[in-house]
């Protein structure tokens, strides 16, 4: 019988991406993998590549009451989990952070199985720093803001993407296309949507007119953005999502975003150059600390969000957008802190950890 992994993740793609990039390799390497989560995780476990999908009680709340609540409704789906664990044999059992996560590492824990969790960001999120203490081991994208001990193993990729690790990066050429990518989540971000475009617009025309922009807008935003490209004639396509990411990032030269966990490991894999805009709500303003290695490595900017006015953006883009070398040299940057292994990575740390039960 092949040994069993329980991955248990949920809510957002920051959690999910890591996890199915692990689930993917864990399969590979013989072992039956148990996607854990809530029943608000549904929505993610259609295309999730598991044996087995276990949907548990969880919550998340605010005030006395709510957390109260939120306890009781975890502790449940910790019990649900058991039971499940046991008929399953459960070898070991992954979080990725989230609420969704807890009720099974809380089962694991109670019942003594292996346990390893994965902080995406540079500061433990809530669940992961409540249990970070009780777990067999410690991995993370980034060294953890402190804490010491864990083990930094970057962050699992979307498979699509590891392929960009391996290809050239070229600067715009004289006279040619200048392409810029512009992303923000899935429903896109305000302040991305509608600072962007007026920044880019603002450029001087020399580099306006060669530019090709393909942005992720909010709804709302859709035909405001749209607007200003076409009066000042900027070649633009916006949307509220792209789905062939990595097809746009082959031939991206810069891209404009937040800096979440899986946008920064992605963006080193690729070897992409980066503005960056830090979620200014981001809890312990985790966002800037992402983008920390690779402000450092010379591969990003990065602007507070609230200095990040379409005046600032113009200042900074023109002198970026106007020189290829120093595009050729953030993208070098950007591909010495790349983990493109980052998922052998864990599985080797999830099999060790295992292994020592």
């Amino acid at each position: 019988m092949s040994r069993t992994c329980v991955v248990a993740a949920g809510g957002t793609g920051g959690h999910m991406f890591p996890a199915e990039a692990l689930a993917r390799e864990m399969s590979a390497r013989g072992w039956r993998v148990i996607l854990a989560t809530d029943h608000r995780g549904e929505k993610f476990a259609h295309g999730f590549p598991a044996d087995d999908r276990l949907f548990l009680d969880a919550a998340t709340g605010r005030g006395p009451v709510g957390l109260v609540k939120a306890g009781l409704a975890i502790l449940r789906g910790a019990r649900q989990a058991r039971a499940a664990f046991r008929g399953s044999a459960a070898k070991v059992v992954v979080g990725f952070g989230g609420y969704p996560s807890a009720p099974a590492l809380i089962a694991a824990l109670m019942d003594r199985r292996p346990t390893v969790i994965h902080e995406q960001n540079a500061v433990l999120g809530r669940t992961n720093r409540l249990l970070a203490d009780r777990v067999s081991a410690v991995a993370s994208t980034f060294p953890i803001v402190g804490r010491e001990g864990a083990h930094v193993v970057g962050s699992p990729i979307r498979p699509e993407i590891r392929p960009l690790f391996d290809r050239v990066y070229s600067p715009p050429r004289d006279g040619g296309p200048i392409r810029v990518l512009v992303t923000g989540g899935s429903q896109g971000a305000r302040l991305l949507s509608e600072a962007v475009p007026q920044a880019l617009a603002a450029l001087p025309t020399a580099l306006r007119s060669r530019l090709e922009v393909f942005q992720q807008s909010r709804t709302e935003s859709l035909e405001a953005a749209r607007q200003v490209y076409l009066e000042t004639g900027i070649k633009a396509e916006v949307a509220p999502f792209f789905r062939d990411m990595a097809g746009l990032l082959t031939t991206t030269h810069l891209l404009i975003g937040r800096a979440g966990a899986s946008t920064c490991a992605e963006l080193a894999v690729a070897a992409m150059p980066s503005v960056l805009i830090p979620l200014a709500i981001a809890t312990d303003d985790h966002q800037t600390l992402n983008a920390r290695s690779l402000v450092e490595a010379g591969a990003a900017i990065s602007i507070p969000e609230r200095e990040a006015t379409p005046q600032r953006l113009t200042s900074i883009l023109s002198d970026v957008l106007a020189d290829p070398r120093r595009l050729s040299a953030m993208s070098a940057g950007a591909r010495s802190v790349a983990i493109p292994d980052a998922a052998a990575r864990l599985a080797d740390l999830v099999e060790a950890t295992a292994g020592r039960s």
